[in-house]
């Protein structure tokens, strides 16, 4: 017997042609040889004021490569990769994967956002440290721990920055010091009821932000500063006008549309073993899901 959905009618707003290029342009960036373009150049700048060894791969390679590694291809096929592209353009040198895996755990990515005026969200989320199930877990007490992802995101999609740690990681000191480091071009910051504390209304009136952190039901009225202001303002209106005139279900496309696309097209899970591995790793899946975004 179908039942009746709860709720407002759906109503889909999405451009589907300009969503159906999108993925066609996620084939593209995946197998997209750009390094050579530039290989030479790239090299000679690399190389320029560097002691020892020089560099004989361009990091536009190792990023090409590091799409294709979050696409689960382990580093001998990403080598194997290469030497089938190698014949088709001019025979390049083909790097092995023992470099590969070096160099990708080298790799010093970059969120930085170039706008200003900025509504960002902020979450934490986890990553498995292996392909586990629960019946692993739960049967056998194989307890092996997580990787905590604490993210920025805006209400494009974009990620602005990322903090990664072990399961016991601070998630709420972690997105103070992305506030911190991003208070300049940030107007709005919205965030769950974990977010609410005194410490982040008062960072965020000391940086000129707008705090949109939802407030807990037993949240105390008593008191002089921004968070009791903000309380009382919560309880006046109730839960859905706040949410409506403050603007907090963008936070959904900062945060958990970012975590849900980057698990859903890169996985869950990470494939390397030492620990300062496992986060450059995770780090790496959101770096790559923002590279796509910005196509």
């Amino acid at each position: 017997m179908k039942r009746k959905r709860w709720g407002k009618k759906y109503i889909d707003k999405r451009d589907w042609k300009v969503y159906n290029r999108k993925l066609v342009k996620r084939g593209e960036f995946y197998i997209n040889p750009r390094f050579l373009d530039r290989w030479n150049d790239e090299i000679k700048e690399m190389n320029n004021g560097k002691e020892g060894n020089p560099y004989l791969y361009p990091d536009s390679m190792i990023e090409f490569l590091v799409a294709l590694h979050s696409k689960s291809f382990d580093y001998r096929a990403l080598e194997g990769i290469m030497w089938g592209l190698s014949p088709h353009f001019h025979n390049f040198p083909v790097i092995s994967y023992s470099q590969i895996c070096r160099r990708i755990n080298k790799l010093d990515v970059n969120f930085e956002s170039g706008d200003d005026n900025l509504i960002v969200g902020t979450d934490g989320s986890g990553i498995k440290v292996s392909n586990r199930g629960d019946w692993m877990r739960n049967k056998w007490q194989v307890k092996k721990g997580w990787i905590k992802v604490v993210i920025m995101g805006d209400t494009k999609g974009n990620i602005v920055d990322v903090r990664v740690g072990n399961e016991d990681t601070n998630e709420v000191k972690s997105s103070r010091g992305m506030i911190r480091k991003h208070k300049k071009c940030i107007k709005k910051l919205l965030g769950d009821g974990l977010y609410d504390c005194e410490e982040n209304f008062d960072l965020c009136e000391e940086a000129g932000i707008e705090p949109v952190l939802k407030i807990r039901e037993n949240a105390s009225e008593k008191g002089l500063g921004p968070r009791a202001e903000e309380v009382r303002l919560y309880k006046i209106l109730g839960y859905k006008e706040w949410a409506k005139q403050k603007g907090y279900g963008m936070r959904w496309i900062c945060t958990e549309g970012i975590f849900s696309a980057t698990k859903r097209i890169f996985g869950e899970y990470v494939r390397a073993t030492k620990k300062r591995n496992m986060y450059h790793e995770a780090k790496l899946k959101f770096w790559a899901y923002n590279q796509l975004n910005l196509l």
